[in-house]
């Protein structure tokens, strides 16, 4: 078939044939019927993920490559900071973000175990997980309805001679009160660590200046898992404005080598050999020297393809999501007496979020499994805020009996409401307003009867 073709003539036409493939295959869905499921996320994407993909692996390169380094400085260039990390998962940056604290090479500001961490028990749990792991106590502080995020005013109560950051997640693409929590982690020299795993494309205005999140706080986190904002399938990424915390991020990455060297490349800073490591040799081969305990965490190259081309469509995605999620409130609003029945979500003061999903928490009187049921038997998928309480799950048994390993600020009454309250529907991209309308319709008649 490819006898007379050069190698860039039949990969042109490999990728001509799978751009087709694509679009006639792969293209956008039918119109929609009342009763169709109505996923809470799903992918959006088109021939180009497809065409990036192949290309890849075509090279067959399959490590991180051109695509990641690319995707790095797109992201970087996208977020308007200096660094951007691409990892496996978003489960894996905010165990990179966390890590990156405990470096010895931070000095007195290093996170040691028993050192404390401000967090939030109503989210996802890989955000707490790497303290846990490392042995730094998390010290959990109650949220804010309709907010969601972080109730600000238990800061100062929260605080101790241990703590040493702060790190908790924009709730479902809502940011929560970045120059409160910004302040305080300044006032008492405290690391921010922003899980913008739900929240990338949002925007807070702080000191009259317009910042996406992610972007405050000294590190920030993101997930490419399918239903997020942008996808890769599996996938993450770390990025800073903080060349140290860089260099611990790449070196915690990627094994915790001491050597900054991209994969398939030696000899960068032109001194392999010839350098004091520790107590090994003289002139050990630096690509063998370890700085760090770490892992490897890259993503490979076809999955950095997909992201380039996710990255190209991704501020029609912002967009699309901010008027899904307004068309729903709206017809939500318009129906008589909601209100009473269903609190609905409020953006924070001084955000534009790039909202992941639509919070809704019942009233007294309404019967959240009852809704939760009627709608689903209707074709609208529905989630709860992930861990609702995390410190009630079964991974916090032992720890729980023994009254160690954390610490909780109050009654944390908010996140026990939200674990027995509240749910969510999806407003990704990829909804019409007929599926907006009408999950706002059936979300209506579970709460008011038909």
């Amino acid at each position: 078939m490819f006898e007379n073709r050069t190698e860039q003539q039949a990969r042109e036409e490999i990728l001509d044939m799978v751009r087709q493939y694509a679009e006639r295959f792969h293209s956008q869905p039918r119109k929609f019927r009342e009763g169709q499921r109505i996923p809470y996320a799903s992918r959006v994407y088109d021939s180009a993920e497809m065409v990036n993909l192949v290309d890849s692996a075509l090279e067959f390169w399959l490590t991180s490559g051109r695509y990641t380094e690319k995707f790095e400085k797109k992201m970087a260039q996208y977020l308007g900071i200096r660094y951007c990390s691409l990892v496996n998962s978003g489960s894996s940056a905010n165990l990179l973000a966390f890590m990156a604290l405990t470096s010895p090479l931070l000095g007195e500001r290093q996170i040691r175990r028993g050192d404390e961490v401000i967090t939030v028990a109503a989210g996802f749990p890989t955000t707490v997980t790497p303290m846990i792991q490392y042995g730094a106590v998390p010290v959990f502080v109650d949220v804010t309805i309709p907010q969601y995020n972080i109730d600000v005013a238990q800061l100062e109560a929260a605080l101790s001679g241990r703590t040493k950051a702060v790190m908790i997640a924009h709730t479902l693409g809502n940011p929560f009160d970045l120059k409160a929590v910004k302040e305080f982690c300044d006032r008492h020299a405290l690391w921010l660590v922003e899980d913008n795993c739900d929240a990338l494309g949002s925007e807070y205005t702080i000191d009259g200046e317009k910042r996406l999140t992610g972007t405050v706080g000294d590190i920030g986190t993101s997930s490419f898992y399918p239903p997020h904002h942008m996808t890769m399938g599996e996938g993450g990424a770390v990025y800073t404005d903080n060349a140290l915390l860089h260099k611990i991020v790449r070196s915690f990455r990627d094994w915790g080598r001491d050597c900054e060297c991209p994969s398939g490349c030696d000899n960068l800073c032109g001194h392999r050999f010839d350098k004091q490591y520790g107590e090994l040799p003289l002139g050990y081969d630096h690509k063998y020297v370890y700085s760090h305990f770490g892992y490897n965490l890259k993503a490979t190259d076809l999955q950095a393809a997909i992201g380039c081309a996710q990255l190209e469509k991704f501020p029609d995605f912002v967009e699309r999501r901010r008027h899904n999620f307004d068309r729903l409130k709206g017809q939500l609003l318009s129906a008589k007496g909601i209100s009473d029945k269903l609190i609905l979500p409020e953006a924070c003061e001084n955000s534009a979020p790039s909202w992941f999903g639509f919070l809704l928490t019942c009233r007294a009187g309404i019967d959240r499994g009852h809704v939760v049921r009627y709608v689903e038997e209707r074709g609208v998928q529905t989630r709860m805020l992930f861990a609702g309480n995390l410190t009630k799950h079964p991974c916090f048994d032992e720890m729980r009996a023994s009254g160690t390993g954390y610490r909780v600020v109050g009654d944390l009454e908010n996140t026990d409401r939200i674990m027995a309250d509240s749910f969510w529907v999806g407003v990704y991209p990829g909804m019409t307003d007929e599926m907006l309308d009408y999950m706002a319709r059936t979300i209506v008649m579970a709460v008011q009867g038909e």
